[in-house]
């Protein structure tokens, strides 16, 4: 069970993404894996933009949950999010600042 759901929640992640245009691509549906969302972190709207125009800058708040996404049976994930809780970015980090592989995401209402 995933996300509290049965069937895996599922998502295309894209290796080193340079900004947010880099995750809105056409992809196969087989090429989405499934995850698990382990922390949502809320950024201010500004901070949220220059997070979205540039992906490859080493991340405070990244390094600070890098633990929470190791182990698990599905690939564990940071979502990052601004105004709306229901629409952002899910980060797959590895040890340190950066994001490694990331997708854009938008949760269904039953996560709100």
């Amino acid at each position: 069970m995933i996300n509290g759901n049965e069937n895996p929640t599922t998502a295309y992640f894209v290796r080193h993404p340079r900004t947010v245009r880099d995750l809105m691509v056409l992809h196969p549906v087989d090429q989405e894996q499934p995850f698990e969302i382990v922390k949502k972190i809320y950024l201010p709207m500004i901070d949220y933009e220059n997070f979205l125009t540039d992906m490859t800058v080493d991340r405070v708040f990244i390094e600070a949950c890098t633990e929470k996404c190791k182990g698990g049976p599905v690939r564990q994930c940071l979502f990052v999010y601004s105004s709306n809780p229901r629409e952002g970015i899910l980060v797959s980090p590895e040890d340190g600042r950066w994001v490694v592989e990331a997708a854009y995401y938008s949760l269904p209402a039953r996560h709100q």
